[in-house]
Parts: structure tokens; sequence; C-alpha cells
């Protein structure tokens, strides 16, 4: 299936690992121009050359921190004076953050929420005039399904979630009416950088696959996705095949979640 985004301009946040770097290839092998930052240049600089010579796409490396509103400006500003415009912004900067309510402090609070919600706010405030412009534009939010359904011990990250799914919803109706789509991907249990990490640090003597397989009980499909099949769904929704796919919020966990 052509998704018609050859010659589109992408700007994906987090685009160094994981989610992020997944939808950066993908959007890149349909032929669309990607910008991608994150905060470790050396992490960042290797995915964005692997991108590019695995896709023969052009691929921006910006370090940056979405917590700050110069980074967020800069990355946005080098991406349009680099190609031109910007027409899909994917804002998936974010780290696991969840705990039991008496355990979260307020600086907890606030850093997540800089980091997920105001991180969002920020690149779909710089990217719409842009959007606008061309009469055409894509956002994509990527959110978690305990967005919808909080768990116990999933602070703070489910309250920032659903923030962000609220603000998918809000900015879907607002940029209808101008060819600019909005929508959410709730996210599960996906292969990651950050589930790697946590394997290193305490399963280590369980080889990965084993590791993922325990980790995966509860999960009706029996496993974690993976980063790729979060970045298929992406590239649909930012091509004209969503065109008539504004304001939803579609989960992709595998069946976990009790809600729709």
């Amino acid at each position: 299936m052509d998704l018609g985004l050859h010659g589109k301009v992408a700007a994906i946040t987090g685009g160094s690992e994981g989610i992020g770097r997944a939808v950066a290839y993908r959007l890149a092998a349909e032929g669309a121009r990607v910008a991608v930052c994150a905060r470790r240049q050396d992490v960042l600089e290797e995915a964005a050359s692997a991108i590019a010579k695995a896709t023969g796409a052009e691929v921006l490396p910006v370090v940056a921190d979405v917590t700050g509103a110069a980074d967020c400006e800069r990355f946005v500003r080098t991406t349009v004076e680099r190609f031109g415009s910007l027409e899909i912004l994917v804002n998936n900067a974010g780290r696991s953050a969840a705990a039991p309510f008496s355990q979260v402090t307020e600086d907890d609070w606030r850093s997540d929420l800089e980091l997920k919600l105001f991180g969002a706010i920020r690149c779909c405030q710089l990217a719409l005039p842009h959007m606008l412009q061309r009469g055409w534009g894509r956002i994509v939010n990527i959110t978690h399904v305990g967005g919808k359904q909080p768990g116990p011990a999933s602070l703070p990250t489910s309250v920032s979630r659903a923030a962000g799914i609220a603000l998918t919803k809000a900015l879907s109706k607002d940029y209808a009416a101008h060819g600019i789509t909005v929508n959410t991907v709730c996210v599960g249990r996906i292969k990651s950088g950050q589930w790697e990490r946590r394997w290193r640090e305490r399963f280590a003597h369980l080889p990965i696959e084993e590791y993922y397989r325990q980790q995966a009980a509860g999960i009706p499909m029996g496993r974690f996705g993976e980063a790729e099949e979060v970045a298929d769904l992406v590239a649909f929704l930012a091509s004209d095949r969503a065109a008539y796919i504004t304001g939803t919020a579609i989960n992709i966990d595998g069946g976990v979640s009790a809600v729709v």
C-alpha cells in the first residue's frame, strides 16, 4: 500500500531508540524527510545515520530535550530551515514512571508532566503554524493504555497520559477544518530500550526472550509488541489513507486493556 508520504517532512521526538526510532525508520522508508530529536547525542546520531543508510532518506538529528521550551523551538526551527516545511509531528518523548501515590513527590509530578504533556504541547504549538500554512498536517501522540484505565501504582504516568489523550481530542476539534488530523496511539508493553535496561539491571540472569515471555503474563496475545508494529500504525495515521480519522485513541496492547 502506497501511503503517499514521499517528500513529506516529519519530526519525531524521542527518536533515538525504541518506538521513536522505529517510527523514524518507517516514515523514512515511505519516502518522508525525517527530523529526530533526543537528549543523548551519540545514540541519536547513530540512529539517524543507520536509518539514512538503510532507507536512502534524509534524516536530520537534533539534540534536544523537550522539557525545555528553547530546545523545542530549536528542534522545529532547525527542521523547517533544513526541509522547508513541517507536515507530520510525532510526540513520542517519554519514559516509564509508575509508583503508588504516597511515593510520588512534587518534583516527580512536575518532571513527568513537563516531559510527556508540556513537551507535546510545546511541539504542537510550534508545528501547527506550518501545517496551517500547508493546509495539511498530521499529529500523532504516543500515549499509554493506562491513561484510559489507570491501575494501582501507576502515577504519575497514568495522569500525564490521560492529559495527553484529552489534548489529542481537543486539538482534533480545533483543527479538523484545516486539513489537520490529531490522533493518539495508546501503547501497552512494547519492546524498547527502557525494557532492555530494566532487564540488564534486574533480570540479566535470564535470556532476554525468557524475560519478555515472563513479563508478558496477562497479555491475551501472550507476547510483547514490537516497536515496528507501533510504527506501522503511526505511518498509516500520518498518511492520506487515514484522512477521515481524527480525535481517536487507538490501543496497541495485545488486548490487555479492559477498555476500548
